[in-house]
Formats: C-alpha cells, sequence, structure tokens
C-alpha cells in the first residue's frame, strides 16, 4: 500500500490521466485481443466456405460425368478445375490458364476436402499472388479426378493488414490522445481552483474582505468558492466580533480597575483622613463587578468554544425562580411571584440560575415600583417572564441589547451597574438549551421572554 501510494503521482491531474489512460488501456487492449482472436479466422472462414461450396458442387458434376467444357465460378472464387489421375485437365474455369500449376497439392484420401494456400499468377505479366486453394478426389466415370478450386486471399490480407496497423499503431496512438485529451480538459477544470488557491494563500488575518473568484460554470468547483466566501464572510464577521469584543472588554474592566486603583491611591496617600471602612467596602464592590464581568466573558467564551451544558440534569424553572425571589429579598424593588408551575427542563443548573439571575438584575435596575416574575407551561415548552414597570425600551433597540457591551444611553445616565453582557450572555444560555430570548411588547417597561424545552416532551 505504501509503494502504490509512493508510485501513484500526487498531483490530481496526473492521478486522473493515468487513471483515464490505464482504463482505456485495458478496454482497447482486451477489444485488440478479441479482434484478434477471431477477426483473421473468421475472414479466413468466409474464403474457405465459399471455395469448399464450389468445390463440393463441382465434385458432384464430376461423379455424375455432366462436367462441362468452362466451369462457371461464384462470386470471388477465381479458380475451379478438374484434373484427372493422369494429369490432363478435364475441366477448368477460363480465369487460369492450363499450366497454373496447382497440381503439385494433391489429397491423400477420397471424399475429403484438403486445403493450402499457394502463390499463384494467372499470366507472366501479373505478379504472385496470395491463393487458398482447396482439393478433393472423387471417382468419375472415367476414374479418379481431382477436383481443385481456389479464391485469392488479397482482400483478406489487406484487411488484417489495417486490422494489425490499428492494433498496434492505432492503440498506442489512442492512449497517447486519451492522456493528453485528459491533462489538458483536467487542466481546464481546475484552473478556477487553482485561481481560489492563489487567492486563499493572499488572504491574512490582518485583511479577511477579500474573496475568492466564483466561476460562472455553475459546477462543484462553483459551490466550492461560493462556499468559501461564505465561510470568509463568516470568519470576517467573526473577526470584526472578536475585535470589538476585545476592545469594549478592556473597556470595562478598566473602568473598575481604575476607580479600584484611585480610591487606594488616595486611601494611601493619606492614610490619616481615609475612612478605610467606606474604602474598603468600595473596593470590595469594585472586585464583586470586576469578578462578575469576568465570569460573563468565562461562560461566554465557554459558549463561544461549544461547551453547552456541563453536569446536566433535569431542572425545575420555578424553584429555581423562587430561589431567585429568596435572595432578592431586600432588592431596591420588590419582585413579585405570579403563575409559577413545576417547569422541569433538561440543562446546566448553574447556566439557567445565570440566565434568571442576568433577568432580574436588568429588571430590578430599570423597574420603577416592581417586578412581575411568571413561569409557565404552554404546550411542550417552558415560557419564563420578566417585567418590569420601568422606562421600557424601543423598538428599534430590542435586538441591540442583546449585542455583547451595548447599553442603551438611557442606561449609562440613570445608572452605573451593569457591563452589557448580562442579556448577551442570556440570550447564548437560552439558545444552547435549544431555546429563546425575546423582547415582548409591553407598556409601561420592558417584558423579556425566555421559552425553553420542556423535559420529556418532544
Amino acid at each position: 500500500m505504501a509503494l502504490a501510494s509512493r508510485l501513484f503521482p500526487h498531483s490530481i491531474r496526473a492521478r486522473l490521466t493515468t487513471v483515464s489512460v490505464l482504463v482505456a488501456a485495458v478496454v482497447f487492449t482486451g477489444t485488440a485481443a478479441l479482434t484478434l482472436a477471431t477477426i483473421p479466422d473468421n475472414l479466413h472462414g468466409l474464403v474457405h466456405a465459399r471455395v469448399e461450396l464450389a468445390v463440393r458442387r463441382v465434385a458432384g458434376e464430376a461423379r455424375t460425368g455432366r462436367l462441362p467444357d468452362v466451369l462457371e465460378t461464384p462470386s470471388r472464387v477465381r479458380l475451379l478445375r478438374v484434373v484427372s489421375a493422369d494429369g490432363k485437365v478435364l475441366a477448368s474455369s477460363h480465369d487460369f490458364p492450363e499450366d497454373a500449376r496447382i497440381t503439385g497439392f494433391r489429397p491423400s484420401r477420397f471424399e475429403t476436402v484438403y486445403s493450402t494456400e499457394l502463390e499463384l499468377t494467372r499470366n507472366d505479366d501479373e505478379p504472385r499472388a496470395h491463393y487458398l486453394v482447396m482439393a478433393m478426389m472423387v471417382r468419375t466415370p472415367g476414374g479418379s479426378a481431382t477436383v481443385y478450386g481456389a479464391a485469392s486471399l488479397a482482400d483478406v490480407d489487406r484487411a488484417l493488414k489495417w486490422i494489425y496497423i490499428l492494433v498496434f499503431i492505432g492503440t498506442p496512438l489512442v492512449l497517447l490522445i486519451v492522456g493528453a485529451s485528459t491533462w489538458m480538459a483536467v487542466g481546464f477544470a481546475l484552473r478556477p481552483v487553482e485561481r481560489i488557491r492563489a487567492e486563499l494563500a493572499e488572504i491574512t488575518g490582518q485583511d479577511l474582505s477579500r474573496r475568492v473568484p466564483v466561476p460562472d460554470t455553475g459546477d462543484e468547483i462553483t459551490g466550492l468558492a461560493t462556499t468559501t466566501n461564505d465561510t470568509l464572510d463568516r470568519l470576517e464577521r467573526s473577526a470584526e466580533t472578536q475585535r470589538r469584543f476585545v476592545a469594549d472588554a478592556s473597556h470595562e474592566l478598566r473602568s473598575p480597575i481604575s476607580a479600584l486603583r484611585a480610591q487606594l491611591e488616595v486611601a494611601t496617600t493619606y492614610p490619616d483622613e481615609t475612612d478605610w471602612a467606606l474604602t474598603g467596602a468600595r473596593s470590595l464592590a469594585a472586585t464583586e463587578r470586576l469578578t462578575d464581568i469576568i465570569d460573563e466573558l468565562l461562560m461566554l467564551a465557554k459558549l463561544d468554544a461549544g461547551a453547552l451544558m456541563e453536569h446536566r440534569r433535569v431542572v425545575d424553572l420555578c424553584r429555581l425562580a423562587e430561589e431567585q425571589v429568596r435572595r432578592r429579598e431586600h432588592a431596591r424593588v420588590p419582585i413579585r411571584v405570579g403563575r409559577c408551575e413545576p417547569a422541569p427542563v433538561m440543562g446546566s443548573p448553574m447556566q439557567l440560575d445565570r440566565l434568571l439571575t442576568n433577568l432580574l438584575d436588568n429588571a430590578t435596575r430599570h423597574a420603577a415600583t416592581g417586578v412581575d416574575l411568571e413561569v409557565a407551561i404552554v404546550g411542550d415548552r417552558v415560557v419564563v417572564t420578566v417585567t418590569d414597570d420601568g422606562d421600557g425600551i424601543p423598538p428599534e433597540d430590542r435586538e441591540r441589547v442583546f449585542e455583547r457591551f451595548t447599553r442603551l444611553e438611557s442606561a449609562r445616565i440613570k445608572e452605573k451597574g451593569g457591563s452589557g453582557l448580562g442579556l448577551p450572555l442570556s440570550r447564548e444560555i437560552a439558545a444552547a438549551h435549544c431555546g429563546s430570548l425575546t423582547i415582548a411588547d409591553h407598556a409601561p417597561g420592558a417584558r423579556f421572554v425566555a421559552v425553553l424545552p420542556l423535559y420529556g416532551e418532544g
């Protein structure tokens, strides 16, 4: 196998050419072998049958003593002659003179047809030609006689000559033509692939805007080029998202770090005038915000990498929602739990808890008097609804809020919390659990609706 791999060409063009030539060689060799095995015998057989039939007809006339002086020859039979035992010509066709030397060929038994091939000529001006000669000894009223018949093999020899030329010269020539045609055809077909390869070689991570040329042939290469460009589109969007993500993450991390550093620098510069308890509390709040941002970044990175759910098990979203409400008894605004029925979902407890945490954190930050929470089963789906009575989200911004590090201007003015990662992370978690997270129409305020598949259904 390894030897065959080394001997076989690595180029697709060379491999296809080699395969086509080998297949053609097998086909033409088999055809040539079959031709050489059957055609010569068939051609000789036709002449043999024609001469033998004429000889037997004349032999029948000789037995009855009804021989004409001039024997009529059928088509393509040049000579018919009857010779007595003493060498006298009893009857003959007019094409050959009487001195045509065929009497040296004599059969040894009566009523048996013998054949041979001789070089004969009808007159001194003609060159000798190749003939099939057949003879049959019969008993006549005047004694024994030999019937001779002859037919030219010139047409057979000419046909066989052309057959041999076609087989031994034409076959290699045809194989050469097949190889050259395949080489050129494959090269022409692969020319767009080479252009695609050359263009891909020029594309770098710094410039993903270039695209490969798409041929208008409508074949598989067109599909390859189209798919390649679609992949480059996704790579460009992914790279742009990554660059924007890194820039936004750097900005979001810089703010709490700068605030923490400023507080610590002031405290260390004026230690006697510093309220260390207040400074510690503020520093702790800054580190908690840093921790939240880093946790959300890590979870987003895991989701982007395909780490959908770790330690999957059945989670009751109603119970999870009630635990969230208990932890928020002293929140800025009250959280009112409406309809809440057992809602089992297969997934990651940590990620689903994070989904509810982010939705409730966002709602309590923007709510004016309170937040409404519901967990309901609708068909084969679990629907979680979080509603606040704040300023709401304009319809044109309802998709923007799910972009990473996106914070609306109203949110920046009213409060300092939030990193712009909570809602995007929540949507990623919902999608990882084969669900969705959207914003529904509601006034006043905003209503977030998370839909997840009910465990044991579908």
